[in-house]
């Protein structure tokens, strides 16, 4: 329903830059809520836990269940496995140019796979614009420190694509961010060091991929 009259901004923070936090699992909705979730400690693996077996136990869950919380809370203990066990994937990303001062490395997709694994770079000084995937999605910080400012929509009758800021989610190595499709975030590099990410996503809906415009209440599809 619109709204002439949208309620007030309720802006929450989530900082966590501290060199004893313990890691966590956060879940971001499309409303902008963030909640911790599960256990976050990962023992290394006796035997190397690869990338195929991480590949096959996630096609494991998504057969299982369609519900794409569930899928996200099951998902991400096997990221912190895998990335905890095969270190050279945290080697695996492109350095960024200056322009657009940011890169992507897939490690895999498939067609007619809903999954795409990938690396993830960002040179400071380039955050991204406002947007949300049309998809799940799972991101765990392999280096730097990112920030992601979170958003909900709040339309009203005379702007229908009006977002509002409601968190700020700050994240270093250790943590993982976990999105539902519809969650709105962007990213910007905290600091002067360069941003490593794994980037684990579902299959996109491309008529529900947007970014979007604070400032003139407006929203494209990309």
């Amino acid at each position: 329903m619109l709204s002439s009259n949208p309620e007030p901004m309720v802006q929450q923070s989530f900082t966590r830059i501290d060199d004893n936090h313990e890691p966590s699992n956060w879940l971001v909705y499309p409303d902008g809520r963030c909640e911790t979730f599960g256990d976050s400690r990962t023992e290394e693996p006796e035997t190397v836990y690869r990338l195929y077996r991480f590949l096959s136990e996630l096609d494991d869950i998504l057969l299982a269940t369609t519900d794409e919380r569930q899928r996200l809370q099951q998902a991400a203990p096997l990221v912190r496995k895998l990335l905890t066990s095969s270190y050279w994937l945290q080697m695996e990303f492109k350095p960024p140019p200056e322009t657009p001062g940011w890169s992507v490395n897939f490690l895999y997709r498939e067609y007619g796979w809903p999954l795409t694994a990938q690396m993830v770079a960002w040179l400071p000084g380039n955050p991204s614009p406002i947007h949300n995937h049309g998809a799940w999605g799972i991101v765990a910080i392999v280096g730097g420190s990112e920030k992601n400012t979170i958003w909900r929509r709040s339309p009203t009758e005379e702007y229908p694509d009006r977002i509002e800021q409601v968190a700020e989610l700050t994240l270093i190595p250790g943590d993982i961010a976990t999105f539902l499709p519809g969650a709105i975030h962007n990213v910007d590099p905290v600091g002067e060091e360069m941003v490593v990410s794994f980037n684990l996503y579902g299959e996109t809906d491309f008529d529900q991929r947007f970014e979007f415009d604070a400032k003139q209440h407006a929203a494209k599809r990309f």
